[in-house]
């Protein structure tokens, strides 16, 4: 017998934690035709709802279900890497409560395990039932991200993932705090299949994940693989000096040629603006990269348990 560990981060997902375990069962005829025993991972990462006291009826009916809890919200960062290091599968596979990763996908992902792959990622080819503004903008930062970084992240990739022990492994030797999955997953490489599916909606409850939440996250992607911005601010300051030498050429042949080299107070007011701003976005891009090595520097741990059952 194999064991396949299920790791499920939750936040205030007291609704949807016996729906998914449910959903999964549904999978049992195939689970015992392959020998595999599975163990659920529920991380609760500092709910304030129910969402602990459900995971604990599961456990008094099933000593496969096991809950950690964190003394606060950690982020779902934080939750997977935990959910990472408590498996003790032979495989592991990351799958969202809310069933918006269909359990169903299941057998399809072990069978191509079962035909050497290390890996099987899956992607969403819709965003049905997404704002549209946010759809744009996801759409946008994937290309970005492939642009200006060597570590490649497919566009609409979820973090259901099926892995080997080998993947684990290699994912858990990345202990930096300031943690981005989807590049980490692209960085550890080994052979992934991918797996499209449409995008399903929530089962229960409102999403965690606000338009300020994601700009955030992607700010984290960008500079946790991509050192480009940095690159783009000296060339921003080389060009800038490059313009201010030609307006000094400009303004001394206009003394020798007309004697009025103070002329265009308002263009020199919106100049000095313009490059005061982008002193500023330059500063900026080097803050980010500095704040994440000072908390990299700090070493502190990423997630503190509360309860582990």
């Amino acid at each position: 017998m194999k064991l396949l560990s299920i790791i499920v981060p939750c936040y205030n997902e007291e609704e949807n934690v016996a729906d998914f375990y449910r959903e999964v069962l549904k999978n049992n005829a195939f689970f015992q035709e392959k020998e595999l025993e599975l163990e659920f991972l529920y991380i609760d990462d500092g709910s304030k709802d129910g969402t602990a006291a459900e995971v604990k009826k599961l456990r008094d009916g099933d000593e496969r279900v096991h809950l950690v809890s964190f003394s606060r919200n950690f982020g779902k960062e934080a939750a997977i890497y935990a959910g990472l290091q408590k498996a003790k599968g032979d495989f592991a596979v990351m799958m969202d409560v809310d069933l918006q990763d269909p359990p169903a996908l299941l057998p399809e992902m072990y069978s191509y395990i079962e035909q050497g792959y290390d890996s099987v990622a899956t992607r969403r080819v819709t965003r049905k039932g997404e704002p549209v503004i946010r759809s744009f903008f996801a759409r946008m930062f994937y290309k970005l991200m492939n642009k200006i970084s060597r570590t490649e992240i497919v566009d609409g990739a979820r973090d259901y993932r099926l892995m080997t022990r080998q993947v684990v492994d290699a994912i858990l030797a990345m202990t930096e705090y300031n943690r981005f999955t989807k590049g980490i997953f692209g960085w550890v490489g080994f052979e992934t299949k991918w797996i499209e599916f449409e995008n399903v909606e929530r089962n229960k409850g409102e999403t965690k994940w606000s338009f300020w939440k994601l700009f955030l996250y992607s700010i984290d992607g960008i500079t946790a693989f991509s050192t480009a911005p940095l690159a783009v601010a000296s060339i921003m300051g080389v060009l800038f000096c490059f313009v201010a030498f030609l307006l000094i050429v400009v303004t001394i042949v206009r003394k020798l040629m007309f004697g009025d080299p103070t002329s265009g107070w308002p263009s020199l007011v919106c100049i000095i603006s313009l490059v005061s701003g982008v002193q500023l976005f330059c500063l900026g891009i080097v803050g980010q990269y500095l704040s994440k090595t000072y908390m990299e520097v700090k070493r502190r741990p990423i997630y503190l348990i509360k309860e582990d059952i």
